[in-house]
């Protein structure tokens, strides 16, 4: 562990689908767990390429893109099961990004394909309330929502 630096990125790489939860306790102390959106105008600074690189290693799974305004966003996509089932996660993002007061940008392609946008409008750009939300949006359980994977035996 010391050679690889594993201790050194505890909750995750921003390039990859894979997580390293911390535990609760640590989790509700630090990182942007702790901290709520707040609002935003045309005034809120964009955040650095620096801290855009800081911020990803705490949400996984998110990559960085353009925004259909060609703005810097943060995007995530899902293969749902169904139709019925994508709907039900907009639903459960919807819930998170109410109680945040800051709201992605939610898009439904071919009945199952689930894409998650981010980045704040009022700025135009992204900002610290883009990555707390998709930290939190994280933290959502849509197991029951995906469909099952196969299992894959070796002999």
């Amino acid at each position: 562990e010391l050679v690889t630096g594993f201790g050194k990125k505890p909750l995750g790489n921003a390039d990859t689908e894979h997580q390293i939860r911390a535990p609760d306790a640590i989790a509700n102390l630090v990182g942007l767990g702790t901290k709520k959106c707040v609002p935003c105008d045309a005034s809120t600074p964009i955040l650095s390429e620096k801290d855009v690189e800081r911020l990803r290693n705490q949400v996984p799974g998110w990559r960085l893109g353009k925004s259909s305004e060609g703005k810097l966003s943060l995007f995530q996509d899902w293969k749902m099961k169904d139709f019925s089932s994508a709907l039900t996660c907009f639903q459960r993002i919807g819930e998170v990004a109410d109680s945040e007061g800051h709201h992605p940008d939610l898009h439904l392609t071919d009945y199952n394909q689930v894409r998650v946008e981010l980045y704040t409008h009022a700025a135009g750009g992204l900002t610290e309330n883009d990555f707390i939300l998709a930290f939190k949006l994280n933290e959502l359980d849509f197991s029951d929502l995906v469909p099952k994977r196969k299992m894959r035996l070796w002999a």
